[in-house]
C-alpha cells in the first residue's frame, strides 16, 4: 500500500500540477489531488488507524513542494510575459521615431518596467540611446585611428623609410654622448645656475608635481645646449616631496644625472656678492647677462599667484635681486609677469649664447604680449632730431630762393 501511495504521489507531482498551470485549474485540482491521495486510506477497514496508513508529515511536504512549484512556474510565466510586453513597447517607440537603443538587455528591460511614469521611461530609454551612440562613436574613432596607422605603416614600407635602422641608432647614441660630455664639462668649467628647493611648504602636492615636471624639462634643455649651465639643486632634503617626484620621473637615472644636488643653502656654497636672485617681484631690472654672476631661480609654481614669496626669501638672506626687462622690450598685456621654469631656462641660455634680449624673449608665450617694442626711446629721439634738422635745412633753402627772387624783382624795377 505504501508503494502504491508513493507512485500516486509522484504521478500527481509530475503530471497533474503542470497540467493545472497550463489550463488555469490550480484551485480545482488541489481538491482533486487531495481526494486521490486519501481515497486508498478511506477504502481500508475502520479497524486500522489512519495515522498508521497515512504519513501526515510526508503528505504535507508533498503538498508544499507542489504549491511552490506551481507558484514558481506561474511567476516565471508572468515575468516572461511582462518582459515581452515591455520589449514590444520599446519596438513600437522605435518605429514611432523616438530615441530608443537598438539593443537592450533583460536587466535594462526590468529597470524600464520599474520606472514609475511614462516620462521617466522615455528619459531612461534616451539615456541608453545616447550611451549606445557614444560607444559607437568611440569605436568608429578607434577604427579610423587604426586605419590611419596602417596607412602610414604601408606608406613607410613602400618608400623604404625605416625609422629605427642601425644608422639612426648610432647617430642618436653619438648625440647622447656629446650632450653628456658637454654636461660633464659644465660641471667642471661651466657657469653655475641654482634652483632653490625651499618652497615645498608654500605649494600644494599638485603644484610640487608641476614644478618638478618643469625642472625636468629645464634640465633636458640645458643638457642639449651648446654651452650648458652647471645646475645645482640646493635645499633639496632627502625623502622630501621634491625628492620623491624626481625619483618618480628619473627612476634609475637619478643617480647618474650630471648635476649637483645638496641639502645646503646656496649662501653656504657660493659667495653672497656673486649671487643674483631672479624674481618677477624685484624692483631692479636686469639690463645685461653677467657671466661671472650666479643666478638663482625659485623652484615654485604658484597657481594662486602669491606675490613676494621669492623676494622675501632673497631679502631675508641679504641677496641682490633682479627681474627680466619685459616691459622694455614687449608690449605687455594685462596679467602677471611670472614665467615657467623651462621658459626661464630657455631665456637664460639664449642670453648666455647671444646676449640678445629680442631672441631671448621670443620664448615668452605669445598670449602674454602684443608684440615687441619697435625701437628704444633713445633711437626715437635720434630719429626725431634728424627729421627736425632736415626740415630746418629744407626751409632755409626755400627762404634763400625766395629772397633771391624778390631781390631780382627789385633790381628790374629800378
Amino acid at each position: 500500500m505504501q508503494s502504491a501511495n508513493m507512485l500516486l504521489k509522484n504521478f500527481v507531482r509530475c503530471s497533474a500540477f503542470p497540467f493545472a498551470v497550463q489550463h488555469g485549474m490550480k484551485k480545482d485540482l488541489f481538491g482533486l489531488c487531495r481526494t486521490l491521495i486519501l481515497s486508498p486510506c478511506l477504502k481500508e477497514g475502520s479497524s486500522h488507524n489512519l495515522s498508521e496508513k497515512l504519513d501526515l508529515d510526508e503528505w504535507k511536504k508533498v503538498m508544499k513542494s507542489g504549491l511552490q512549484e506551481v507558484n514558481e512556474t506561474v511567476s516565471e510565466h508572468e515575468e516572461l510575459s511582462t518582459l515581452a510586453a515591455a520589449r514590444e513597447t520599446v519596438e513600437m517607440w522605435r518605429l514611432a521615431g523616438r530615441s530608443v537603443p537598438e539593443n537592450i538587455s533583460e536587466d535594462q528591460l526590468k529597470t524600464f518596467i520599474e520606472c514609475p511614469s511614462k516620462s521617466s521611461k522615455k528619459k531612461y530609454l534616451k539615456y541608453l540611446h545616447l550611451k549606445e551612440l557614444y560607444k559607437k562613436n568611440d569605436k568608429r574613432k578607434m577604427d579610423e585611428k587604426r586605419e590611419r596607422r596602417l596607412e602610414t605603416q604601408d606608406k613607410a614600407s613602400k618608400t623604404d623609410e625605416i625609422k629605427r635602422n642601425s644608422f639612426t641608432c648610432l647617430w642618436a647614441n653619438a648625440i647622447d654622448k656629446t650632450h653628456n660630455w658637454r654636461a660633464a664639462q659644465a660641471m667642471v668649467f661651466g657657469q653655475p645656475l641654482v634652483f632653490d628647493m625651499s618652497f615645498e611648504n608654500d605649494m600644494s602636492p599638485r603644484e610640487v608635481t608641476n614644478t618638478v615636471r618643469q625642472i625636468v624639462l629645464s634640465e633636458g634643455c640645458n643638457r642639449k645646449s651648446v654651452d650648458p649651465f652647471h645646475i645645482h639643486f640646493c635645499n633639496l632634503k632627502e625623502n622630501s616631496q621634491y625628492h620623491r617626484e624626481f625619483i618618480k620621473y628619473y627612476r634609475e637615472a637619478w643617480d647618474k644625472l650630471l648635476i649637483t644636488v645638496t641639502d645646503q643653502c646656496y649662501t653656504n656654497v657660493f659667495p653672497k656678492d656673486k649671487i643674483i636672485y631672479l624674481t618677477a617681484d624685484s624692483p631692479k631690472v636686469m639690463k645685461t647677462f653677467d657671466h661671472d654672476k650666479i643666478y638663482i631661480i625659485g623652484s615654485m609654481v604658484d597657481r594662486s599667484i602669491k606675490t613676494g614669496v621669492s623676494l622675501a626669501q632673497a631679502k631675508r638672506l641679504g641677496l641682490e635681486t633682479a627681474c627680466l626687462p619685459l616691459e622694455k622690450y614687449l608690449l605687455w598685456n594685462t596679467g602677471a609677469k611670472n614665467l615657467t621654469l623651462d621658459q626661464m631656462m630657455h631665456i637664460l641660455l639664449t642670453l648666455k649664447d647671444t646676449g640678445d634680449w629680442r631672441k631671448a624673449l621670443e620664448f615668452v608665450p605669445k598670449r602674454k604680449y602684443c608684440g615687441f617694442v619697435g625701437r628704444s626711446v633713445h633711437e626715437l629721439k635720434k630719429s626725431l632730431s634728424l627729421m627736425n634738422t632736415l626740415k630746418h635745412g629744407k626751409r632755409q633753402e626755400e627762404v634763400r630762393k625766395q629772397f633771391a627772387k624778390n631781390y631780382s624783382k627789385k633790381l628790374t624795377q629800378k
